[in-house]
């Protein structure tokens, strides 16, 4: 999803008066240099394979210029001076998420509205006064240093963190002595870690490590240097695989979970007895399906789709772990189950329910306790807490509500508010609504709708479509200042739930992965023209926006149907699907897309990637795509060659743009200064192609 986007825009956005369409400078010149080959039999050629080469001094002139004609398309826009002002009224405000409890302690992130990035908190007791441990914003002069707590001892004595330069994934990780507030010299280089694990005595940690794309289970001993750390685990694997260890709370029993792509319709689950010293072995390793849980008091609670499309919960004792022991202890249901966590001695199943949570409670033995009602529709985010205490902290927020903050008492029910994300918006005037409509196979797709109470249905509505569709991910109600903001003066914000999604269990993903990919693209063209149909706006009146596979969605989208929208904001894309899988950790995502390399897969691929998909002379819509060099997940080369080809190809006058920035990726880390400025040219571009004179 395009995340930029979602959390922010002004309250007086759609009072500015359009720019009247103008045909701007043309781009900058790019050399078409056809590289031709053939894949499966068919020959492919591309005109800008020499943009993939990253640090070339051609490329890198390149991107300059292209940041020029951005810079210099957007920046006379009239109406800026109103966008950054309201915006950095929504951004830059105080922050605070659910704290993490170890020992008494409560560890968190705030930021306060003068600041660029979260910093990392301890508050020594409930009602303790709350003290800055790491702040980032002192640790390098362009303020993208971002810090992330990776875990805490039991006693709250001991920290793991990471430093993250930019948007990038990988991390180098340091030990903070808690008590005497200082970083010890234990540390780990730059790297894609996947998770840590640190002992319950402080003796060292486990840590997970994508080393040249493949992942290792390490541990290091504190006092000693990482360089020597071993490899215990993970020869073999590949670099489709991604490994996680967690530790229970007394330290007994290491788990490591390995998903053998990002489908995750393959996932192996290993134990060790760490006080027995005993080996890893393993406890599910020979079914196709997908696993995820914590291990606690001796057993191990796994969500699962084994056997079981909408998920259940089973509980596996690893004093007898055959697979023919297992129980289950909370069924497969007509909901979906999302996910589980662990806390108080007791089970927290989050369902969702037509794609709005709901959270229940089991004992161990799965017998229901509880159920934690919520105000409206929205999202509840998972309940974190130590399996041994009687706290636990969630957030709950809706489209038009930001986030909240609870404290829950596990033996009580009781609950009290932690708190609350205050963002200067009108909740009351907001309306939230779920709509279902047919895709073109005729298979009924939800949509939420977000807009102003009594809103005129006239054709004329401004309107932002976005959505996701992949890797088993839910787009659930949450807030976002930008579908408040846009609903509140005139325009409407629309969310289907895409098949590829998790909506409704592993059948919804699965119609919408591999050779069903098609069908994401359906849904969300489908979308557009119920909106058209429905008299809440017309063509020239409608934006779409996505990043990641959100991105490809969108690109997809503007290439089999260039006649439905007017502008498109395209972010951190995978569009050149025939090569996707050489670059970075793409080979991760082979089994949810396919690979050009399979013979059976080359096809469909071939079909719909939106980089082989673009005609010369076609009249595209307006088109801003978004990236940046520290985007080490999905390589940025997607954004500029489709860059240079719409640019080339395009019959229309509107333009096509790329926002480049060197700091940015996948990961976030952007200080909010930088944040407010994308922003900025973001929506300016919008507005100005959406010819928005207010509603």
């Amino acid at each position: 999803m395009l995340r930029s986007l979602v959390y922010a825009l002004t309250a007086s956005l759609l009072s500015i008066v359009a720019v009247p369409a103008q045909t701007p400078k043309a781009p900058p010149a790019t050399r078409v240099d056809n590289v031709s080959e053939t894949i499966q039999g068919v020959t492919i050629t591309d005109p800008y394979r020499w943009l993939e080469d990253q640090n070339s001094p051609e490329t890198r002139a390149w991107i300059e210029a292209e940041d020029r004609y951005t810079d210099s398309t957007i920046a006379k826009l009239p109406g800026r001076d109103q966008i950054h002002q309201r915006l950095e009224k929504l951004l830059k405000i105080d922050t605070i998420t659910p704290p993490l409890e170890r020992g008494g302690r409560y560890f968190f992130y705030k930021r306060r509205a003068d600041q660029n990035q979260p910093v990392v908190f301890l508050r020594d007791g409930f009602k303790g006064k709350d003290e800055a441990l790491i702040d980032p914003n002192t640790m390098s002069s362009d303020l993208t240093t971002s810090v992330r707590l990776m875990d805490v001892s039991n006693d709250g004595k001991l920290l793991l963190y990471g430093i993250r330069h930019g948007g990038e994934d990988e991390v180098s990780i340091s030990t903070f002595d808690v008590d005497s507030r200082r970083d010890l010299a234990d540390n780990l280089p730059r790297a894609r870690y996947y998770g840590l694990a640190m002992n319950s005595d402080k003796s060292g940690f486990y840590y997970s490590r994508s080393t040249d794309g493949v992942p290792g289970l390490f541990y290091h001993k504190l006092g000693s240097d990482s360089a020597a750390d071993a490899q215990i685990f993970g020869k073999g694997l590949g670099k489709s695989d991604v490994m996680r260890p967690s530790l229970s709370e007394d330290g007994h029993f290491l788990m490591i979970m390995v998903a053998h792509g990002s489908a995750a319709d393959n996932v192996k689950v290993y134990v060790q007895d760490l006080e027995k010293r005993g080996p890893i072995v393993p406890i599910v390793d020979d079914i196709q399906a997908n696993f995820e849980g914590d291990v606690e008091a001796g057993h191990i609670y796994l969500r699962t789709n084994w056997q079981a499309p909408n998920s259940r919960i089973v509980d596996i004792d690893l004093a007898n772990p055959a697979k023919d022991r297992w129980r289950t202890i909370v069924p497969e249901g007509p909901s979906t189950i999302e996910s589980f966590s662990l806390a108080g001695g007791k089970l927290f199943v989050r369902y969702l329910d037509n794609v709005s949570t709901r959270i229940a409670v089991f004992d161990p033995s799965g017998k229901p306790i509880r159920e934690i009602k919520f105000p409206t529709l929205g999202t509840a985010g998972s309940m974190g807490g130590q399996w041994s205490a009687d706290e636990a902290f969630y957030t709950f927020t809706s489209f038009a509500q930001p986030t909240t903050i609870y404290r829950y008492h596990v033996s009580t029910g009781k609950q009290e508010e932690w708190a609350r994300i205050n963002v200067p918006v009108a909740s009351d005037q907001i309306e939230v609504k779920q709509v279902w409509y047919e895709s073109r196979d005729k298979t009924r797709i939800p949509m939420f709708l977000v807009y102003k109470k009594g809103l005129k249905l006239d054709d004329n509505r401004p309107v932002y479509l976005t959505g996701y569709g992949g890797f088993n991910l839910s787009l659930t109600p949450s807030f976002s200042a930008l579908a408040a903001y846009w609903a509140e003066n005139g325009g409407v914000y629309a969310v289907p739930s895409l098949r590829g999604g998790g909506e409704f269990g592993e059948k919804w993903h699965r119609a919408g992965m591999l050779e069903n990919k098609q069908n994401v693209f359906d849904d969300f063209i489908a979308a557009a023209q119920w909106l058209i149909d429905n008299h809440y706006t017309r063509a020239s009146r409608l934006a779409i926006g996505g990043g990641s596979n959100g991105g490809l969605l969108v690109g997809a989208a503007l290439t089999q149907r260039p006649d439905l929208f007017q502008a498109v904001v395209c972010s951190f894309p995978l569009l050149d699907m025939v090569r996707y899988q050489n670059f970075l950790v793409a080979r991760f995502w082979v089994p949810e897309y396919g690979s050009s390399e399979d013979a059976k897969q080359f096809p469909y691929i071939l079909k719909y990637s939106p980089y082989q998909n673009v005609k010369k002379g076609v009249k595209y819509p307006a088109v801003l795509l978004i990236s940046g060099d520290s985007d080490t997940r999905v390589a940025p080369l997607h954004a500029r060659k489709m860059a240079a080809l719409l640019q080339a190809s395009t019959g229309s006058d509107r333009p096509v743009l790329l926002h480049y920035d060197t700091k940015a990726g996948h990961s976030g880390g952007l200080p909010i200064s930088k944040q407010v400025e994308n922003l900025t040219d973001e929506l300016s571009f919008l507005f100005w192609q959406l010819g928005v004179n207010g509603g």
